[in-house]
């Protein structure tokens, strides 16, 4: 009798615990499937085919460089669009239709030039600019230490320096 009772208790523990654990698991499963990675997954794609071409993070140093690297520019726009409506629509208005009286980053422009027009779709450039704006990017190895001498202690920021907005 008092083994028909353990075996008995071991099946009631055994079955309520796979009912919590299958209950625990359909709540992940359901907020799993909320998340749309071929989103962020086509978005990144599209960043690293379409914008890493020129804005690398692969190069060794900035002398090697032909445009910015994306991390500066998602800094950039941040400064003046800090939320994430303002910073897609700046974003994109400037990758779509790029023109030097439009620029923020003039010190890029002036060592850079305009970049030139890109055959991107609203919709590629949006997806674009929301996963640059909800992701941190990547950057190259020398990049950090480029930051820092060239805007460190406020240098470049407006804190002090006479710089106005759309200046670096």
């Amino acid at each position: 009798m008092n083994k028909y009772l353990v075996f008995l208790f071991s099946i009631t523990i055994l079955f309520t615990s796979c009912k919590q654990n299958k209950k625990e698991l359909s709540q992940v499963e359901e907020l799993v499937s909320n998340i749309d990675y071929n989103q962020d997954s086509e978005a990144y794609i599209l960043l690293k085919t379409k914008c890493y071409i020129c804005h690398s993070v692969d190069s060794k140093s900035h002398d090697n460089i032909i445009a910015p690297p994306m991390v500066a520019v998602k800094k950039r726009y941040l400064r003046i669009y800090d939320d994430k409506q303002s910073f897609v629509n700046a974003f994109s208005e400037w990758s779509v239709d790029p023109k030097k009286e439009n620029a923020i980053m003039r010190g890029a422009v002036a060592q850079f030039n305009v970049m030139p027009n890109q055959n991107f779709t609203d919709e590629e450039i949006r997806k674009i600019a929301t996963y640059i704006f909800d992701n941190e990017l990547e950057y190259p190895e020398w990049f950090e230490s480029h930051e820092e001498s060239m805007h460190g202690k406020g240098m470049g920021r407006g804190n002090g320096r006479g710089m106005r907005r759309g200046q670096l």
